[in-house]
């Protein structure tokens, strides 16, 4: 969770990288009758445009900015140098930046500034994999989608600035909005399936496994049904089947355009140069952002954590903590908000940032030795309760909603609020991310117990098998590098 000011969302929303050799006097008489070879053209500088950098610095924003790895960096460097040499465009230029976060996904700008998160990097299990998602993006900028979103997104900025105008009917508004999403929806689904075709091409052609495209897509489908049933609303905790929509038909289709270029040159995969390079890295949450373990919240940078109730999913978006219980009759937001000092918390929840507030409701109170005040609110079909702690010059903010207010939903916010506390010194410094570790398979070792040497994650076993691109059959082998998530 970033600080910033939060505002309360819709209860629908809450719920939820030239060697030059001595030439012999022989050498130099076939390099003088010889014809001179066309020289390549040398990649150009991206060209970066006002409107680029605005984009550059809010996707910094959203993705907890850039991830410094020289290792990961020169890896890349060296993926992109191959894919651009034996591409239609060779004088293209391309900037890769790796995005500190845990969201598997990549993107592209019109300029060649490519994007690619950790989390991406992280689930990837070889060189061909990862050339497989840069070159798709390569491929947006080749066929000018980029550029064909941005005029897209610029049209969708009027509409919305039009739609803002037509006055207060939602109805017509709502329908303005959608029509246009679902527009540049269909739009795109045509655009991933031409990058597909261009990318695999341009990866076979530097002699790249062709079949990591399918590879990656199968891993990213099965790691988006681990994610199933999790709140989504945040940018960071969306991922690259948000933008790519990866069906079986799509994983089909990449598989099928990876027949054209079977041949003995396009085959490399070099995992073991690969794993190396990804061997500790951050993997999940950022704990500078504060992060989750199980039902707690941890904030080390800001001091505090919190628990939520049982049956409770947290997911830590760039807004707020959002929590959702099983079945989805009860969640809870917490965030920070500004507050002036000199107004009462009381008075705060009383002054209609929040509809339907009972005034009657609204106390005073004392939480573990911080100011607070709470109140009730109601706005079908919910019932909120909701909180607000004074810590330092910060205020902090509890949501909770249900369907139905009921003592255990009365009592499952008292008992998070009352949860809420400093951290302590111990606490702050051995608040450490995950990351992914490397190990060798050793005899004995089975998916099961490997899986069980993991921490910090849920659902284990299979988050092992999909860390590792392993379907729900395979075993590991002896000498198999295989990687797990450690503290």
């Amino acid at each position: 969770m970033t600080v910033r000011c939060g505002s309360l969302i819709a209860p629908a929303l809450l719920c939820l990288g030239l060697a030059l050799s001595g030439c012999s006097d022989m050498g130099k008489l076939q390099q003088a009758t010889a014809p001179m070879p066309t020289p390549r053209p040398k990649p150009a500088m991206v060209q970066t445009t006002p409107a680029s950098d605005r984009e550059h610095e809010r996707i910094l924003a959203t993705y907890g900015g850039a991830y410094e790895d020289p290792q990961l960096e020169g890896l890349i460097s060296r993926i992109v140098d191959r894919l651009v040499a034996v591409s239609d465009r060779p004088d293209q230029g391309y900037k890769v930046t790796i995005l500190n976060s845990g969201a598997v996904n990549a993107f592209a700008l019109p300029t060649g500034q490519l994007y690619v998160t950790r989390g991406l990097i992280a689930l990837a299990n070889d060189t061909s994999e990862l050339s497989s998602v840069l070159s798709h993006e390569m491929a947006h900028v080749l066929a000018r989608h980029a550029a064909i979103r941005e005029d897209q997104a610029r049209q969708a900025a009027v509409v919305t600035r039009v739609v803002s105008d037509m006055g207060n009917d939602p109805d017509l508004t709502a329908l303005a909005l959608a029509k246009t999403k679902l527009t540049m929806a269909s739009f795109s689904r045509t655009q991933e399936f031409e990058a597909d075709g261009i990318g695999v091409g341009i990866s076979a052609k530097a002699k790249f496994d062709p079949y990591g495209a399918a590879r990656f897509l199968t891993s990213m489908e099965r790691n988006a049904e681990l994610k199933a049933g999790k709140v989504a609303i945040d940018p960071r905790a969306q991922d690259f089947l948000s933008s790519h929509p990866a069906t079986p038909e799509r994983v089909q289709n990449a598989a099928a355009i990876a027949k054209q270029y079977v041949s003995a040159d396009a085959k490399e995969h070099d995992r073991e140069s690969y794993l190396a390079a990804v061997d500790n890295i951050v993997f999940g949450e950022d704990p500078s952002e504060g992060f989750v373990r199980g039902r707690r919240f941890l904030h080390p940078k800001l001091g505090f954590t919190f628990q939520a109730p049982e049956n409770f999913t947290l997911d830590n978006t760039a807004q707020a903590v959002i929590g959702v219980r099983e079945g989805g009759a009860q969640a809870m937001r917490f965030d920070v908000v500004r507050v002036p000092a000199q107004q009462t918390l009381g008075d705060y929840l009383n002054s209609g940032w929040m509809e339907n507030v009972d005034k009657s409701a609204t106390e005073e109170l004392t939480i573990n030795g911080f100011p607070a005040a709470s109140t009730t609110a109601s706005g079908d079909p919910w019932q909120f309760k909701v909180y607000a702690l004074r810590v330092g010059s910060d205020v902090y903010r509890f949501i909770f909603a249900s369907r139905q207010k009921t003592t255990e939903s009365e009592r499952n916010a008292r008992e998070t609020v009352n949860s809420f506390r400093r951290l302590s010194l111990e606490e702050i410094q051995s608040a450490r991310p995950l990351r992914i570790k490397v190990i060798t398979v050793q005899p004995g070792d089975t998916v099961e117990s490997l899986a069980h040497r993991m921490t910090g994650v849920d659902r284990p076993i299979e988050r092992f098998r999909v860390l590792n691109g392993l379907d729900a059959r395979a075993q590991v082998k002896v000498r198999d590098r295989v990687k797990i998530v450690v503290e």
